[in-house]
């Protein structure tokens, strides 16, 4: 008996590895994807839009390595589907940018789906700080708590606050 369900354990245990392994490559690569988000955020807080494009087009690269199939949860699915879908369509558009106004439209959209993922994902391994511009009604994440908006730069460099944090998971 006492072997029947050491057997049976073993299997179970077996059986999970892969979906854990699955859950922690999802994570690495969101994680690497939100580095990349930061990257294209910072590049735009400090007026740099000549860099924002190939930004852009790494950002639309790193959440396109994402595996979408090692979510938990079909609803997780469903989300990462559409949100993933409008980042890499406002980073090519982005991509496609040379003016600052332009750009930061672009950057606009793929904030809005990178704080819904990011909230309702819950795979940072890091803290996440959602940020919020009431001069301009834009929200964007930023890896440390001080302001740096994207959406005015140099203009308006620490307009905002810090409207959430998400802990590390």
């Amino acid at each position: 008996m006492k072997q029947i369900i050491l057997g049976f354990a073993l299997l179970l245990i077996a059986s999970l590895q892969p979906a854990f392994a699955q859950k922690t490559n999802v994570s690495g690569k969101f994680n690497q994807s939100l580095k990349s988000y930061y990257a294209l955020k910072n590049a735009l807080a400090t007026d740099k839009s000549e860099e924002a494009p190939k930004l852009a087009l790494a950002l639309q690269k790193a959440v396109k390595d994402v595996p979408h199939q090692g979510f938990s949860g079909a609803e997780q699915h469903v989300l990462w589907m559409k949100e993933s879908a409008l980042i890499q369509q406002k980073a090519a558009e982005l991509a496609l940018s040379k003016d600052l106004e332009s750009q930061r439209k672009s950057f606009g959209s793929i904030s809005t789906s990178f704080i819904k993922l990011a909230q309702e994902l819950k795979l940072n391994d890091q803290p996440v700080f959602v940020q919020y511009c009431p001069m301009g009604k834009f929200s964007w994440l930023n890896e440390v708590k001080e302001i740096q908006n994207p959406y005015y730069g140099s203009q308006m460099y620490d307009c905002g606050t810090v409207k959430d944090t998400l802990e590390k998971n």
